[in-house]
């Protein structure tokens, strides 16, 4: 753009009206450079004669970003602005236009990019990790918010509590040059950390809502060995029961079953039982531990069983350990 439309005459601009043409409406922008103190950046400038004179309203009447950006900041008293360094152009023209209209300027600040994994830059067009996609695979969203924040920062990624600890972990001047990498991968680690460290408060609505009741116990017992939290269900359901108990040696577990402690059940318990089991038996490690947990949960890994035997009872452990679906 060459500013030839400055040179228009009177009966020209007519001429064109006269043919229907509307026009656009730009910002005359001063042949200067502009420079201001970035929180990030730190001494930054642009030389603005190298800049198209940008476009405020189009032909039809609507208006790009740039004034009613400029225009909403000081009418509602912005004082920071916070955007990507994709926009330090046009914070250079922004610049001018606030002093077209005789406003103070906000505090500027511009962040890296986010990047995939692969470096590419991140595309709704191609639905990049969406905010919906994330959500209904049941990614934390504590963990979406503390690594799209400390991502790219001198600052560790790690799980939070909660935003407002998320927020006291903001430093703009942490924040790298670099483009930062949003890894799916560490996203889903970050997402199991965080749940891992949750209160039962946090989770008690969702839970109830898979069907789990909000029990202190049982959270406690299962949130380490959580991915998702809808993996509670699968928890609840092998605590409750029924399950289809599996018996690799129907003589061990008939041993087991005569060694288990009278109720109450407490943390202890697992530990003091299978000791008595190992000494009648002469197993050990995975020998002695293997057997127990297929029998009581139906399966080979998962949470503590010193935590989980006190949820089951001794009446279902004993019927499992028969053999019996309960």
């Amino acid at each position: 753009y060459d500013r030839a439309a400055l040179k228009l005459t009177d009966e020209q601009k007519a001429a064109f009206a006269a043919e229907g043409r509307k026009p656009h409406w730009r910002f005359l922008l001063e042949a200067r450079e502009v420079a201001w103190d970035d929180l990030v950046r730190g001494a930054s400038h642009v030389d603005c004669a190298s800049l198209s004179d940008p476009v405020l309203v189009r032909e039809d009447g609507s208006y790009l970003y740039h004034l009613p950006s400029v225009v909403d900041d000081i009418e509602t008293g912005v004082t920071h602005i916070v955007r990507g360094e994709d926009h330090v152009t046009n914070t250079a023209m922004h610049i001018q236009m606030f002093e077209a209209l005789g406003a103070g300027l906000p505090t500027m600040a511009h962040v890296n990019l986010l990047t995939t994994a692969s470096g590419e830059g991140l595309s709704k067009r191609l639905g990049h990790l969406s905010l919906r996609g994330l959500r209904e695979t049941g990614v934390e969203a504590l963990a979406v918010a503390a690594l799209a924040t400390l991502v790219g920062t001198s600052d560790a990624v790690r799980p939070v509590a909660s935003l407002d600890e998320l927020a006291g972990l903001v430093e703009l001047a942490h924040v790298s040059r670099a483009p930062a990498k949003f890894d799916e991968h560490e996203l889903e680690t970050l997402s199991a950390r965080t749940l891992h460290q949750l209160p039962l408060a946090a989770v008690a609505d969702r839970l109830k809502a898979l069907g789990v009741a909000a029990d202190e116990a049982f959270w406690q017992a299962v949130r380490g060995n959580l991915a998702k939290l809808d993996e509670a269900a699968q928890w609840w359901r092998i605590v409750q029961g029924p399950i289809a108990p599996v018996i690799a040696d129907q003589s061990f577990a008939a041993t087991a079953a005569g060694l288990l402690p009278a109720e109450p059940f407490d943390a202890t318990t697992w530990k003091s039982w299978t000791q008595a089991v190992s000494a009648a038996t002469g197993a050990k490690g995975k020998a002695l531990f293997m057997p127990l947990r297929q029998a009581l949960t139906g399966l080979d890994h998962g949470p503590e069983l010193a935590a989980l035997l006190p949820l089951i009872g001794r009446d279902k452990a004993l019927k499992r350990l028969a053999g019996e679906n309960a």
